[in-house]
């Protein structure tokens, strides 16, 4: 089995309503695609989203990488995952979410001719069905405490508030009060995406007490000084997000006690099989997980999330797909959750199966 094709398709997906996070609202997700063709008639799909923020990629960086790459891929066996990371990096420096697009592709194809799931791929299936975590992103507590409300009659028992776009003490409130609507036996996380300075995330975790079960990402990324200094202050624990990059990453926080876990993204981290190890190693570390996509990505993309997810040691801190923020979906299939419980796609590779006519319908340059 040899890769014969590799298309990258650049997409924009409508999502069903305004997220907003720290000072941005998002009314569609700019991502890119790729099909990885085999000489034996195999296809597999990889989706990413396009985070300058986050990973210093746009879709035309992206797209750019996947062409200057896909020379070196034609020919090569697709299951040979080690082999082709390191490729990747041989070839490439960086730009963790194309790379992310092709491995995931790579899953996919090996997953269909071995008639496995790719969590069967990474190892032990230890769970079929994860507990999603629901974003409350209005910025407004009416629109928040609605969405909750609703969404608890649903049986969602995890919920992230995403905070850092209001002033302190209107996010402080509104987490208080969505607390109360919850109650205590629901998991309850704020994340402020970077979007605070050390002394508003102070004053917040301060101010906040023990309403919250962790705070992911108060400040930059990279203070890791100033994480540390944030997690003096508070009683509960502290994520981080954009500071993990790397399995490096992951123990220089243990080790500077700037975390107490952490959003594991293929994007950041370069995919599948990175994320798996990333969650390996927090599990290793005692350290908390939510395994993570961008928002807002496809069934492709969740799906790549749950069979990392369910292979994982632990899931500590849920699992946050985003396709349920997606209004039109790229698969025949897509993702189910039922009553807050995202379930396991059963067939081979990612267990979806593409519809390329929406994919057509939606690709960002036609």
């Amino acid at each position: 089995m040899k890769i014969s094709n590799i298309k990258a398709i650049p997409i924009s997906l409508p999502m069903t309503k305004p997220l907003k996070m720290a000072g941005f609202v998002f009314n569609s997700s700019d991502n890119v695609l790729v099909k990885v063709s085999t000489d034996n008639g195999l296809v597999g799909w990889g989706e990413a989203s396009a985070a300058p923020g986050m990973t210093g990629e746009t879709i035309e960086s992206m797209v750019a990488a996947i062409n200057y790459l896909t020379p070196f891929f034609v020919g090569r066996d697709p299951s040979e995952f080690a082999e082709n990371l390191s490729l990747m990096d041989f070839r490439l420096y960086g730009n963790a979410s194309a790379k992310t697009l092709l491995e995931m592709a790579f899953y996919d194809i090996a997953g269909k001719a071995q008639q496995k799931t790719v969590a069967e791929l990474l190892g032990t299936v230890k769970r079929t069905k994860m507990p999603v975590l629901w974003m409350l992103a209005s910025g407004k507590l009416e629109d928040d405490l609605r969405d909750g409300s609703q969404k608890l009659e649903e049986g969602f028992k995890s919920f992230k508030i995403k905070v850092g776009s209001n002033p302190v003490e209107e996010d402080v409130e509104r987490s208080i009060r969505i607390r109360d609507l919850v109650n205590s036996g629901v998991q309850l996380s704020a994340d402020a995406n970077q979007g605070w300075s050390r002394e508003k995330a102070v004053e917040f975790v301060e101010n906040v007490g023990e309403s919250l079960d962790f705070v992911e990402q108060p400040i930059l990324g990279s203070d890791l000084d100033g994480m540390a200094l944030v997690q003096r202050h508070s009683k509960i624990d502290i994520g981080a997000d954009e500071g993990l990059h790397s399995v490096r990453d992951i123990k220089t926080h243990k080790e500077m006690s700037a975390a107490k876990g952490g959003s594991l993204k293929m994007i950041k981290l370069g995919g599948i099989t990175r994320a798996y190890e990333a969650a390996c190693v927090c599990d290793e570390l005692g350290m908390n997980v939510n395994m993570a996509g961008k928002v807002a990505e496809s069934s492709i993309s969740s799906a790549a999330v749950l069979h990392i997810s369910a292979a994982a040691p632990s899931l500590n801190w849920g699992l946050s797909i985003t396709k349920q923020y997606v209004a039109k979906d790229l698969v025949r299939n897509p993702i189910v959750v039922d009553s807050g419980l995202a379930i396991l796609p059963d067939g081979a590779g990612l267990g979806v199966e593409v519809d390329e006519d929406i994919v057509n319908e939606l690709a960002a340059f036609k």
